[in-house]
């Protein structure tokens, strides 16, 4: 069995900081420092025990996020709350998200992550944490091998009405002219399909260097592409009602050939298997280098409502 890797986010206190528990004392201590140093140094940052709320976040934010990505190709469900800011998803609570990094199916992905948890989940619901190159290092040989060519992602977005999530909501416009040039340059082959679809196709590496740090790093999505990580019965279902090539997402590895079911599988459960939990406060801010850590999230029971913003 794998060791779970000894990493953990540096968590900062109103008494590790030596400043009031309050957003003014927040402020105050992330005025004097770097954060781009920190998340050097510790990948992730977890602040905790000053009273965030989802109207003060507003007061620390910019001192963390330098600019502020929209979430545009995303491929999760979410609800933009504000300039910017969107719930961190809307997967239903009872299913796990494996490990990921935002966007890392893209051609181009945030550098860093800020979530802020407003109200946790009644049970469950942590934010698991792994480092990427720990993550690959834990993989068997035979998978890291044949991910070596990369991996070929495909969409198929309806137009308003069908499975998934539409175009207009990817890609937060109803203009297809601004859709071809926002994949104009990006790698995308894509095409208009009956019924105002959208099918794209783009071949991405399975893994990445660090721009900082130089190591290699897993870096796809290819186990939440795939279908076999929903399991057989949830298979069997969307074979029933949705033809394989208006599936929402697939992936294959690059030449075309299939990804086989066990190598997802097995790519997901160790995933998850050493990630590190962060067991959400009221309150919380947690800033994670999307580059060197994949994130997921567990099951969970009662309401949570955790946010998200992006930066490069």
């Amino acid at each position: 069995m794998t060791e779970r890797p000894s990493w953990k986010p540096l968590e900062v206190t109103p008494g590790s900081a030596g400043v009031p528990a309050d957003v003014e004392g927040l402020a105050a201590h992330l005025g004097s420092l770097d954060p781009a140093a920190l998340l050097a140094d510790h990948r992730a940052v977890l602040l905790r025990g000053f009273e965030i709320g989802e109207e003060s976040l507003a007061r620390v934010m910019p001192l963390l996020l330098p600019e502020r990505l929209a979430y545009v190709h995303g491929n999760t469900p979410r609800t933009k709350v504000g300039e910017n800011v969107y719930t961190s998803t809307e997967y239903p609570p009872e299913y796990a998200i494996s490990m990921h990094s935002e966007l890392s199916y893209s051609h181009a992905w945030p550098s860093r992550l800020l979530f802020h948890c407003v109200r946790p989940a009644a049970g469950g619901g942590a934010t698991p944490l792994l480092p990427n190159g720990a993550w690959l290092a834990a993989l068997d040989g035979r998978i890291r091998e044949a991910f070596d060519g990369g991996v070929c992602y495909r969409q198929y977005l309806h137009g308003g009405r069908g499975f998934g999530k539409s175009w207009q909501a990817t890609f937060e416009t109803d203009d297809r002219a601004e859709v071809e040039r926002l994949l104009t340059g990006t790698g995308t082959e894509w095409e208009w399909t009956a019924g105002n679809a959208l099918r794209t196709r783009h071949l991405r590496p399975s893994t990445i260097r660090h721009p900082a740090t130089g190591e290699e790093l897993w870096f796809n999505q290819a186990d939440q592409w795939h279908p076999a990580t929903l399991g057989e019965d949830t298979m069997r279902e969307l074979a029933a009602i949705v033809p394989a090539d208006e599936l929402p997402q697939s992936v294959t590895f690059a030449d075309g050939s299939p990804i086989p079911d066990e190598y997802v599988v097995e790519i997901r459960e160790r995933g998850l298997s050493l990630a590190r939990d962060v067991d959400w406060q009221r309150g919380d801010v947690l800033l994670i280098d999307n580059i060197a850590l994949a994130h997921g999230r567990r099951a969970f029971a009662g309401s949570r409502r955790v946010l998200v913003a992006m930066s490069t």
